[in-house]
């Protein structure tokens, strides 16, 4: 799929039009998506009717934007004004939101072009997109294999040249773990950096909204477009955005680098641990000076997530009540009708969720699991802190593993919940990170090399990743995908 500079170069010149871009990535759709399943549902009519909008601009030779005219994914939790957004539950099966995201609202006045909502484990609680409760959505590179989670059906459509580039959302590594098991570039910006406003929520203190793309500079110019302050959104953080693609730099002169050293230790896949630690020599060649720097509470990232997020969660899912929006299963009195609705519009896993957080918020257990979580988080902060103190960006694997097999984990979640295991962290503290492919495994599975930067220090993460990418070929490679 060719970049957006390339394509914006080819509207200003005339040389295609909007509409036969758009042509082209239906068509992509039509021809594999059947076989990948990224997408819940296609928008074409809607995509068609913003092309023809951006051609009639050019005809009268107005002034155009980036974004003008590129065919994008939107996660389907992401609200969007007359279009189903499901969160890929049952339980919103029928929910067309009267408002639009703050984001996408934005991609709207840029131009961009939806093609369609992508799939996404059920209310964005996974890490397979198994969960969804409508498909399961396979991994480009490897059909029997899983894309990752929760934003698996947004990266495998950048992956497959189903679209230009896409949108997800990243509550524990929902953007930056697919990312790595579908070979593209996936970023969480800094919490309060991207507007949240029309995300449908599941743990209001942890998720952000970033940008999925081939390459980095897309990336960039996607962040550009959806970053900013807005008065919508009480987390929000008003700071001035910069334009992302100066960071573009060919030079790691002057930058250090530091590698966590907690996160080459068990778990890790052997091949995975070699190909990263051959990325990080890499960056040396480059400039950077690399260093180790210890974050000893890392390991404790995993099971503090997984008090926090499920206690933010049951609190979230609790208007899902059959009352105001979403499917109603008829009974005869109200709580019947709040049980049974939920029993059935609600997937194994965000029951579990639900029940593990409304446990831990209970009374007698909200200072024991809560409280204690929330003084952890503060202790991994404390490190991330230090760390940064010494070195500009940090870097470790994104995932312990390549794309497993589709159903290898789901019957345990525990085995589940640890390919989030360095991604976690990053959401905890509330920093930008960001998941660059690096190589592959001896089954050609991507392989993924995790920046995590200081906060709203976006730009040095940018400059190490594009650095990294125009000295190799990997995200040049291509799924096998027909």
């Amino acid at each position: 799929m060719t970049s957006i500079r390339e394509l914006h170069q080819q509207l200003v010149n005339k040389e295609r039009s909007a509409v036969e871009i758009t042509i082209e990535a239906l068509e992509r759709i039509n021809a594999v998506d059947s076989k990948v399943k990224s997408f819940l549902q296609v928008t074409a009519d809607h995509a068609l009717e913003t092309a023809k909008k951006v051609d009639e601009k050019i005809a009268k030779n107005e002034e155009i934007g980036l974004l003008a005219g590129i065919p994008i994914g939107i996660k389907d939790n992401l609200c969007t004004t007359g279009i189903k957004t499901t969160c890929g539950s049952k339980i919103l099966a029928n929910f067309v939101p009267p408002y639009e995201s703050t984001v996408t609202q934005k991609l709207k006045d840029a131009g961009a072009v939806m093609v369609g909502k992508t799939n996404l484990d059920e209310f964005a609680m996974g890490s397979s997109t198994e969960n969804s409760g409508y498909h399961v959505t396979a991994n480009p590179w490897d059909l029997s294999r899983v894309p990752g989670g929760s934003s698996g059906g947004s990266a495998a459509a950048v992956a497959a040249s189903e679209c230009v580039v896409a949108l997800g959302s990243d509550t524990g590594g929902s953007i930056r773990q697919p990312a790595s098991l579908c070979g593209v570039v996936g970023l969480k910006p800094t919490y309060g950096l991207v507007s949240r406003f029309g995300l449908v929520a599941y743990a209001s203190s942890l998720d952000q909204i970033g940008p999925f793309a081939r390459n980095v500079e897309d990336a960039a110019i996607l962040l550009g477009a959806i970053a900013g302050y807005d008065s919508k959104d009480s987390t929000s953080i008003n700071t001035p955005i910069p334009d992302y693609t100066q960071f573009l730099k060919p030079s790691l002169d002057g930058l250090t680098i530091g590698v966590i050293e907690e996160t080459f230790g068990e778990g890790l896949d052997p091949v995975v641990s070699k190909t990263v630690k051959a990325a990080i020599d890499h960056l040396k060649t480059l400039g950077a000076k690399v260093v180790n720097v210890s974050c000893p509470r890392f390991r404790y990232g995993l099971p503090a997530y997984y008090i926090i997020a499920p206690s933010e969660a049951s609190s979230n899912l609790a208007r899902y009540d059959a009352v105001k929006y979403g499917i109603r299963e008829e009974a005869d009195t109200l709580i019947d009708m709040y049980t049974k609705t939920r029993a059935v519009g609600f997937g194994n896993e965000v029951k579990r969720r639900i029940m593990i957080g409304t446990y831990t918020l209970s009374a007698g257990y909200y200072d024991a699991y809560y409280l204690k979580a929330q003084k952890v988080r503060t202790l991994i902060k404390q490190d991330f802190d230090a760390g940064f103190e010494k070195v500009d960006v940090l870097v470790c694997p994104t995932s312990p593993t390549t794309a497993f097999k589709a159903g290898e984990k789901t019957s345990d979640p525990l085995s589940m919940y640890l390919s989030d295991l360095t991604t976690i962290p990053v959401n905890l503290a509330g920093l930008p990170g960001m998941s660059i492919p690096c190589g592959f495994d001896d089954n050609n599975l991507p392989i993924g090399l995790q920046l995590i930067g200081n906060v709203l220090e976006e730009g040095k993460l940018f400059q190490v990743a594009y650095a990294y990418e125009q000295s190799t070929d990997w995200h040049n490679q291509l799924p096998p995908l027909q």
